[in-house]
């Protein structure tokens, strides 16, 4: 059977507004010219003329954090706990099996910016699309924020998942999930609004903190979830093992059978 395989990842670069300020990747270029002297360092002797076309190698100098471009992150990045209690695992013991599984796409692109979704905004799509959710379906989130990534407003757009929201789908044994936004929960300057009016501290990361209750992984900075149907496709999304870490990068893709 035929496969459609469509990428659904953001890429490294320069020069693009994917994180607020000051969280930005840094990527240096060195061309095969330009890397020429780290080649010759290696070969006593060795002159530039005599390399093919007097070239070396091309590579790049990349300064990253772990939740640069389209990254898992692990519970430990939620909370210290997980599951009631338990020590929360790292991104190098999420077990892989959790990683490639079958998708399901929720379309909230019609919900505000900084919007809090429920169980009952969760349960109306799933009925919409007519899914029933299987332990380990994997749940991607399409928010407005996807057609604003690269533009000076991405952070601050999508809406977010709320704990309610969250907790619904951990219960059904979903254990990784997905947006197109820069956050899993609401950007943070909706929710400071909310803070400063309330008090309540409870509304601050409150989709990532339901991993205190149940252990989860999630996706952030996906892309181009408008390319894929509802259902009927896969996910896989490993990602790079970094040991001990909160997070790590992913070139996460959609798998359609044709």
């Amino acid at each position: 059977m035929a496969q459609q395989i469509i990428d659904i990842s953001i890429p490294i670069e320069n020069d693009v507004q994917s994180d607020p300020p000051g969280y930005c990747p840094k990527v240096e270029y060195l061309d095969q010219k330009s890397s020429v002297p780290q080649l010759l360092q290696f070969f006593p002797g060795l002159k530039e003329d005599d390399l093919p076309g007097g070239e070396a190698w091309a590579i790049e100098w990349v300064h990253l954090m772990t939740h640069n471009g389209t990254h898992l992150d692990a519970p430990y990045h939620f909370h210290s706990t997980m599951n009631q209690g338990q020590r929360a695992i790292t991104i190098d013991e999420v077990p892989l099996d959790w990683c490639f599984q079958r998708g399901v796409k929720l379309d909230f692109r019609h919900f505000d910016d900084g919007y809090v979704t429920t169980a009952e905004d969760v349960e109306q799509e799933l009925k919409r699309i007519e899914h029933t959710l299987s332990p380990l379906d994997i749940v991607l989130v399409n928010t407005r924020a996807g057609k604003r990534y690269g533009a000076e407003d991405y952070v601050a757009s999508g809406c977010g998942m709320g704990r309610e929201a969250t907790l619904y789908l951990l219960e059904k044994g979903v254990r990784v999930t997905g947006t197109d936004a820069w956050s899993w929960d609401a950007p943070f300057v909706h929710t400071r609004e909310k803070y400063m009016e309330s008090g309540d501290a409870s509304l601050i990361w409150e989709g990532h903190k339901a991993g205190m209750e149940v252990g989860y992984c999630h996706l952030e900075k996906l892309h181009n979830l408008e390319a894929i149907p509802n259902k009927g496709f896969q996910v896989s999304c490993f990602p790079v093992k970094i040991k001990a870490a909160s997070a790590g990068w992913t070139r996460a893709v959609a798998i359609l059978d044709d």
